[in-house]
Order: structure tokens, then C-alpha cells, then sequence
């Protein structure tokens, strides 16, 4: 039996094309919305040295997840890759900062909906965010994949719109990209941080394993195609939003790249900047939900979360139970949650996630591998440097969460 003829409890409904645009949906937006003003203001002009490094770390990450879905096409990621690959324990570890981290993450872009429709009207705007995309996802996996193509199309354009506000808004000025190394090697250290939020997205179509038609071939190839496009449009808008502001004014706005284009003579492209941005958000949250839910029902299924969360929909094929879980808790972490905070968080999980993912491909067998092993270990180290290198309180809440998780599992298995 090959990979693609693997059993499945979901419907195996998402082509090539659909598998790109829901990475694509989960990654662009995030960071040039959200994550570039606190990676400004850990390493000013010196988030575009972060930026590199956060990219060559992600890429590696990428590879990795890349081999190893195309032998465990699975919904859950990680969480079935450490099982498989390392054992119980450290799938159970990946799959727990998953949840916990793109948990947070879900609030992180509920929040920047909010901050870019209405700011005044942050946190109503985005549960209503919440409860509508939740539903979406409910309706089943053809409804988010269209979706989330619409988001993606409309969320280009704006960034189009981005970059032509600030280059030839008359306010753009090399002299605002100076000073790549004022934030000292901390600081940039931790830029990359912050900043591997944004590029975390290829997961998803990872954990949406046991709904992609023949996963084997499309689930590498969707993978590398839409972290290639990402890195391209990151790059372009952030060297854009930089030199028309430069990095002070990002590190104080929470619509960054409003900020950017209000400052030349292009301002009237504000409002769609942030209609834009509100769409970025939306389709990254879309993506982000369907992901949280599919690690859910795959760690419920095992038992390793309880196990009315492992429930599929007898006509929409859907996680359903996991759906409405993950959506009533990102409602009440949306109430009470910092942006910043959450993003930070939600590094560190997922960075730790990361790490586990690129220690089981380490162990695949040669015939598995699709990229130099090496890359495997290159991601185990950057993924913990990058941990390391982020707000101590951010590290010791990351940390305390994991070791809650890990203690509850050796609890549970010591009694069974």
C-alpha cells in the first residue's frame, strides 16, 4: 500500500493548486501585517537581517515537513511525525505546542483583523472574526480551500497596492534603512523570532494530510512553492515599509504598513491598505483554525486529548467537535490576550514544534529523504537559538506550558 492509498476518516478533496493557496493563505499577511512592528522594535532596520534568518531556518523546517508528510499523509503534522519517528512522548510534545502555540496565534490574527478594520472596535470585531470562520471551516474543506483562494488573490493586490504607496509616495528614502546592525546580534536574534511567526503557515498544509489528493507528490511540492512566493512578497514589502518610514515608526503602530503608506503622498491608499490588511488577517485565521482543529482530532484520536474531540461529521466530513473546541477558546483568548504577547507565544510553541519535526526527519531512511540531512539538523539548532533569543517572560510562559503538557502526559501513561 503507497502513502496515497492510506485509509482515511476525511475526504481527500484539496488538489495542488489548492494545497499552494491554503499555504499561501496561512503565511502571507501574518508577518507584513502583524509581526513586522515588533520585530522593529527589537532590531530596527536589522528585522531585514532577521528576516533572512528567520527564511533559512523556515526553509529548513520546510524540507522537513516536506519529506516527512509525503510518507505520513495524515491529518496532525508533527504530532504523527514525532510519534512515528521518536516516539509517544515527543509527539505528544510536538502536538501540544502546536495546539497551544497556533491557538495563540488564532488570537494574535483575530486581534490584527480588529486593529486594521477598526481599531476602536478591536476585540468585538474579532470574535465576530472568529465565530463566521469557524463556521466557514465547519461547512467543510472545499469551503475554506475557495475561500481562502479569494483571500489570497485580494490580500496580493493590497501588498501591491503596499509597495506602490510607499515607493512612490515621495516619503521613501534609503537614509531610513541605515543602522542593519544597531539592534546588536540580540536583537536581530530575536527580530528572527518574532518574524518566523510569519513564515510558520506551510504546516498547515501538513496537518491537512488526510484531506489532500495524492499527498505523497502534492504535499512537498505545495510546500516549497508557496514558502518560495512568501519569501519573495516578504521581502519586497518590508524593504518598501522600511525605507518610507523607517523602523522606529513600525515598532509604535499596530497597522504597520498603514503607517508606511500614510506617510507619502499616496495616503489615499490608506483605507484599502487596511482592507487589506483585514483580509490578510481573516485568511491567515481561516487557515490557522482548520489547523488547530486537525491536530485536535488527530491527537483525540489517539487519546491524548479527550475523546468526544475525535468526531467527524457524517456528510460535511469534518473534524466538527474540534471545530467548535478550537473556536470557543480562541474567543476567550481573543478576550483576554495581548497582539504582541500572543504573537511571541506563539513563537516560541511553535518553534519548539519545529524542532521536533526537523529531529524526526533527521531519522528518516535514505530512500525518504528529499534534501541533504544536514538541513535537518541546521533547523534543530536554529529552531532552538531562535527560542532562546526571545522575551524572557515569552520563554518562561512558552516553557512553563510545554512542561504543564509533558507532566500531565507522563502522569496519564504511568496510570495506564
Amino acid at each position: 500500500m503507497t502513502t496515497d492509498e492510506v485509509p482515511t476518516r476525511l475526504a481527500r478533496r484539496l488538489g495542488l493548486s489548492d494545497a499552494v493557496f491554503v499555504g499561501l493563505g496561512s503565511m502571507i499577511g501574518a508577518g507584513v501585517f502583524a509581526a513586522v512592528g515588533p520585530a522593529a522594535n527589537a532590531a530596527g532596520s536589522g528585522l531585514l537581517i532577521g528576516l533572512a534568518i528567520a527564511a533559512a531556518v523556515a526553509y529548513c523546517n520546510a524540507t522537513s515537513s516536506a519529506a516527512l508528510a509525503a510518507v505520513y499523509p495524515a491529518s496532525g503534522g508533527t504530532y504523527v511525525y514525532g510519534r512515528e519517528r521518536l516516539g509517544p512522548f515527543w509527539g505528544f510534545l510536538a502536538g501540544w505546542g502546536f495546539v497551544v502555540g497556533k491557538t495563540a496565534s488564532c488570537a494574535a490574527m483575530a486581534l490584527t483583523v480588529g486593529a486594521y478594520a477598526a481599531p476602536s472596535w478591536q476585540r468585538p470585531i474579532a470574535v465576530t472574526a472568529v465565530v463566521c470562520l469557524t463556521a466557514v471551516n465547519y461547512l467543510g474543506v472545499r469551503k475554506t480551500a475557495i475561500l481562502t483562494r479569494i483571500i489570497v488573490v485580494l490580500v496580493l493586490a493590497a501588498l501591491t497596492l503596499v509597495v506602490i504607496g510607499t515607493a512612490f509616495g515621495g516619503a521613501a528614502s534609503t537614509d531610513h534603512i541605515t543602522g542593519l546592525g544597531s539592534g546588536g546580534p540580540d536583537g536581530i536574534l530575536r527580530s528572527a523570532g518574532l518574524l518566523f511567526f510569519a513564515f510558520a503557515g506551510y504546516a498547515r498544509i501538513a496537518t491537512l494530510g488526510e484531506e489532500v489528493d495524492q499527498p505523497a507528490r502534492t504535499i512537498p511540492k505545495a510546500i516549497v512553492r508557496a514558502f518560495a512566493i512568501t519569501l519573495v512578497v516578504y521581502t519586497v514589502v518590508s524593504v518598501s515599509a522600511l525605507a518610507a518610514v523607517g523602523p522606529d515608526a513600525l515598532a509604535r503602530s499596530d497597522a504597520p504598513l498603514a503607517t508606511a503608506v500614510r506617510a507619502g503622498d499616496l495616503a489615499a491608499l490608506v483605507p484599502a491598505v487596511r482592507v487589506g490588511g483585514t483580509i490578510a488577517a481573516l485568511g491567515v485565521l481561516l487557515s490557522l483554525i482548520a489547523g488547530v482543529s486537525r491536530t485536535t482530532f488527530a491527537m483525540a484520536a489517539d487519546r491524548e486529548l479527550p475523546t468526544w474531540l475525535d468526531a467527524v461529521h457524517p456528510i460535511r466530513k469534518v473534524p466538527h467537535h474540534a471545530e467548535v473546541a478550537a473556536g470557543t477558546v480562541i474567543v476567550i483568548l481573543v478576550t483576554l490576550v495581548d497582539l504582541r504577547e500572543a504573537i511571541g507565544f506563539s513563537s516560541f510553541c511553535v518553534l519548539a514544534y519545529y524542532a521536533i519535526a526537523n529531529a524526526s526527519a533527521w531519522t528518516l531512511e535514505p530512500e525518504h529523504r528529499r534534501w541533504p540531512r544536514s538541513l535537518a539538523a541546521v533547523g534543530v539548532a536554529g529552531c532552538v537559538l531562535l527560542a532562546f533569543t526571545l522575551p524572557a517572560v515569552v520563554i518562561l510562559s512558552g516553557a512553563g506550558v510545554l512542561a504543564a503538557g509533558a507532566i500531565v502526559w507522563t502522569f496519564r501513561h504511568r496510570r495506564r
